[in-house]
């Protein structure tokens, strides 16, 4: 494995950088810029240190080490005047931070911290969770918030039980699962699967109940100790950070991918557009979808790739598969027609990776937790209803084909694996080992073994798909709620956090992991690894931070 030091003298200081925009290493003299990280007469280890050019979208952010200096590598800032932020939990900065950068000369900004006032405006949702007492089943119950909002909202409200039983949830459920506070759409169905009735008010009450008693309805204060997770030490300190803010707080870049070229495209959760994002300089253009229901809700989630670098995308509630010509810039639609396009219809993820296997790609239908498969060539869809007369509720969040092409999708609400065959259409499902492990996103390897993110499980799964064998590998801390797991060259197991702002780097060998603070907060959805740079790039969207990310391991 590459390892990389960075050590600084009082004359100068030589570290290993990548060349911008290149994957390749290449040797520095000197920082652009560098400083000294401290609360008091203490040098703290694991701040991180956010440096952003006026004018500029590009944020970069580097980590302090155990002596609390930080340095920023001459190539990753360019000569301009910069703000500086940090992040660094139970601080803040003393006093507003800036620092000059020029091209010859390498600037130095030391960072003073005080202890914050207001700690819990700082603390993650997997913080707000460890903290509040209760049940494992009263707080997974607020998994279901943090989809569109942080927990900061309930908590921080006075409402009582019987303002969320008769107010606030049933006007939460009534928005589609890609709203925002700044961008909220209204459900047009219920989905098929989901509770009703009796059961759905049984599920509102508890809901009500628990966080009636602990949002500030009856306290001036929350009655419960704040629990904060450490900052990062040693292997997770040696990482870059660049944050690249789009155009308007309302895109919400669900799935990020990187094509051949190093170009990032993404899909926006709430908006009818595809994105487009030049890493070396910021620009972001954005391509147009059609709507095929008008005044039904908008916004695309799955972003995949086929063989040839067509990119593909469900357009959810407009029901539609959606596939865009990056050579052409031109796009083409398939509707979903007749008894299947009813007004729940939600096409989420659309799975062209094996199209070229038979001509097929494999989508799923949130509105009847049903499977389909399109002949790309004539139009014709097929579908499987999985789950047609079985207890609920289901949930098919993902689907992903094998090197045959034969489909495996997700069950978000249980905790199953299918399997359709793509020769007969017989359905196979697979018990995962960790009861209520709610299975979400996931990706094929080269061995045709699928990695998942276990939602509920706090876990990354495998499932072998030749021996039909599981493995499961814990993600810390509790409450981190993997959405999606990918693979790199090197077999490590990369996922992201929905709630506690951090990437998490597995050795499936070792079991042992990194986990990585992002800069800010960061609901993090589709992850994605660009296997081109050395060593690997990590990318992933801020679902609710208008921004994407790209993370830099040193090691």
């Amino acid at each position: 494995m590459l390892r990389r030091s960075m050590v600084m003298s009082i004359g100068c200081l030589v570290a290993a950088v990548w060349l911008a925009g290149t994957g390749k290493l290449a040797a520095q003299a000197g920082p652009a810029l560098s400083g000294k990280v401290t609360a008091g007469q203490e040098a703290l280890e694991g701040v991180l240190v956010s440096a952003r050019k006026d004018g500029s979208n590009i944020t970069v952010t580097v980590v302090s080490d155990k002596d609390g200096n930080y340095n920023f590598p001459a190539a990753r800032l360019e000569p301009g005047h910069y703000s500086l932020r940090i992040r660094a939990i139970g601080y803040e900065l003393d006093h507003p931070n800036e620092a000059s950068v020029a091209a010859d000369k390498p600037a130095t900004a030391d960072v003073a911290l005080r202890k914050t006032e207001n700690l819990a405006a700082q603390l993650t949702n997997a913080e707000w969770l460890a903290s509040m007492p209760g049940s494992d089943a009263q707080k997974g119950q607020l998994l279901n918030c943090v989809g569109c909002h942080t927990l900061q909202r309930p908590l921080n409200s006075k409402y009582s039980a019987e303002d969320f039983l008769t107010l606030i949830l049933p006007r939460m459920q009534g928005y589609v699962n890609q709203s925002i506070p700044q961008h909220p759409q209204l459900r047009r169905a219920e989905r098929l699967m989901e509770e009703r009735g009796d059961q759905r008010v049984q599920v509102y009450r508890a809901a009500a109940e628990y966080l009636a008693s602990i949002n500030l309805s009856s306290h001036p204060q929350w009655n419960f100790e704040f629990k904060t997770q450490p900052r990062p030490t040693g292997a997770a300190t040696r990482v870059i950070y660049t944050e690249y803010d789009l155009p308007r707080e309302t895109i919400s870049p669900h799935d990020v991918i990187i094509d051949r070229s190093g170009i990032v495209w993404y899909s926006s959760f709430g908006e009818q557009n595809l994105g487009r994002l030049d890493p070396k300089t910021g620009k972001v253009t954005e391509f147009p979808i059609a709507e095929h229901k008008p005044d039904f809700p908008t916004g695309s989630l799955g972003l995949r790739s086929d063989p040839k670098g067509n990119l593909w995308l469900g357009n959810m509630y407009q029901a539609t598969i959606v596939k865009f010509d990056p050579k052409t810039e031109t796009f083409k639609y398939w509707p979903l027609e007749g008894d299947e396009n009813i007004d729940a219809a939600q096409i989420n993820m659309v799975s062209p990776q094996h199209s070229d296997v038979d001509g097929k790609l494999w989508t799923q239908n949130n509105g009847f937790a049903g499977v389909h498969r399109l002949d790309i060539a004539t139009g014709k869809f097929e579908t499987w209803e999985p789950f047609k007369g079985v207890p609920g509720p289901h949930n098919i969040y993902d689907v992903i084909p094998d090197s045959h092409n034969n489909a495996f999708f997700t069950d978000f609400r249980q905790r199953h694996i299918g399997r359709i065959d793509a020769r007969t259409g017989e359905i196979k499902l697979f018990e995962i080992p960790t009861p209520n492990s709610a299975p979400r996103r996931g990706t094929m390897d080269a061995q045709d073994r699928l990695w998942f993110g276990e939602y509920r499980g706090d876990r990354v799964g495998m499932l072998d798909t030749k021996t039909g064998q599981f493995k499961e590998w814990p993600v810390a801390p509790r409450w981190s709620a993997p959405y999606d797991v990918i693979t790199d060259r090197n077999g490590e197991a990369w996922t992201g956090s929905m709630t506690s702002d951090q990437v998490t780097r597995l050795n499936p060998e070792t079991g042992q992991s990194i986990n990585y603070l992002l800069p800010r907060s960061t609901n993090i959805r589709r992850v994605f690894v660009d296997n081109s740079t050395t060593p690997v790039t990590f990318w992933a969207g801020s679902n609710h931070g208008a921004s994407i990310v790209k993370v830099e391991p040193l090691e």
